[in-house]
């Protein structure tokens, strides 16, 4: 919200509990999606490296969220993601893609086993077939937080993610987290880019779901 309203507490009304139906340019994420082609460009001692990854990301829809008079639709999601033909977990992530209607603002929040948090956020309109998110590191809103070690040896100072939505269905996406290593004078532009491809519907609430 960019100001406050007078009364913080009282509830928008109706609120439409069909979150598929109001989840704006979300909508089109929403379901269980597998990409085979990712490319993750990661630091290491001797300079970036990259790596082949496969992906697995579910989005499921959540049921309307109201903090007093802002109104929220959403889906929760987990990553898994790991090395072409082997077991063991490459990167794992849990979070939320928020859609605010009233601002057409979307939120993206990422918690990663590695002792890292982040909330990034941007504006789009319902039916668009590209966004933007940004969060930086230091800001109250819109910010990143790391534990200890992170933030003293690879410090992330901002995140990016463009968003992008093709005419066969698929969407794809590419992320710049931009770190500050110590011992090296510039900035590692850390990048993650996949194509993703949906294997099952959403589940709303079956509670929600229409007679």
């Amino acid at each position: 919200m960019s100001h406050l309203p007078a009364d913080l507490y009282t509830e928008p009304h109706p609120i439409d509990v069909h979150t598929l139906a109001q989840l704006g340019p979300l909508r089109r994420m929403a379901g269980v999606w597998e990409g085979q082609r990712g490319l993750d460009v990661k630091p290491k001692a001797d300079g970036p490296r990259q790596q082949a990854y496969v992906e697995r990301i579910s989005l499921q829809p959540i049921d309307p969220v109201t903090n007093g008079p802002q109104l929220l639709y959403g889906l929760r999601y987990h990553t898994h993601i790991t090395k072409p033909g082997q077991v063991k977990t490459y990167h794992e992530q849990v979070g939320y893609w928020l859609w605010e209607p009233a601002t057409g603002t979307v939120m993206h929040t990422l918690s990663i086993p590695r002792g890292v948090v982040a909330m990034a956020a941007g504006t789009a309109s319902p039916d668009a077939d590209t966004f933007e998110l940004h969060a930086t590191q230091g800001l109250d809103t819109w910010g990143v937080c790391s534990a200890p070690f992170l933030d003293q040896a690879f410090k992330t100072e901002a995140f990016h993610i463009t968003v992008r939505f093709h005419a066969d269905g698929t969407w794809s996406y590419e992320e710049d987290t931009v770190l500050r290593i110590a011992g090296q004078a510039e900035p590692f532009h850390h990048v993650d880019r996949n194509c993703l491809s949906r294997v099952a519907a959403p589940t709303p609430n079956p509670l929600a779901c229409p007679v």
